[in-house]
């Protein structure tokens, strides 16, 4: 169905193994699978008392994870970019002609009662297709 599926990866909900398993059956022969994980460095001022050792040792920390969680999984690669979740979830798929996005969404708030309030941002501004696996 589709040649190139973005499956975005918070790496601390236990969402992913859907969202992969959805985004293989999904997949072309042939086509391409990126787990993608975006790491949310601190902001503003909070930056000022962090030691820039430390964020470098959490993001490759981050990406060590990534690659466990995708470990044997055929078909899937992974890549790590810094950023805003949802905006950086945009930008990569524009920026890589991804054909579509499989999202996992979970324990919404009143105001994005449907969807997480990530995958709802991912949806309405996606310039592809989304599929959403909703857990309950």
């Amino acid at each position: 169905m589709y040649k190139k599926i973005l499956v975005p990866m918070a790496l601390d909900h236990g969402v992913s193994p859907f969202t992969l398993e959805i985004a293989q059956r999904l997949v072309d022969d042939g086509g391409e699978v990126i787990a993608l994980h975006v790491y949310e460095a601190p902001q503003g001022s909070v930056t000022a008392y962090l030691d820039p050792e430390a964020v470098k040792e959490a993001f490759a920390a981050a990406k060590n994870q990534l690659e466990a969680k995708t470990k044997g999984m055929d078909g899937v690669v992974t890549d790590i970019v810094r950023g805003h979740t949802y905006r950086s979830i945009i930008d990569y798929s524009d920026a890589n002609n991804i054909d579509c996005i499989v999202i996992g969404s979970h324990k919404p708030g009143f105001s994005d009662y449907l969807l997480g309030s990530t995958a709802a941002r991912v949806v309405r501004h996606a310039p592809c297709a989304v599929h959403v696996h909703r857990t309950s």
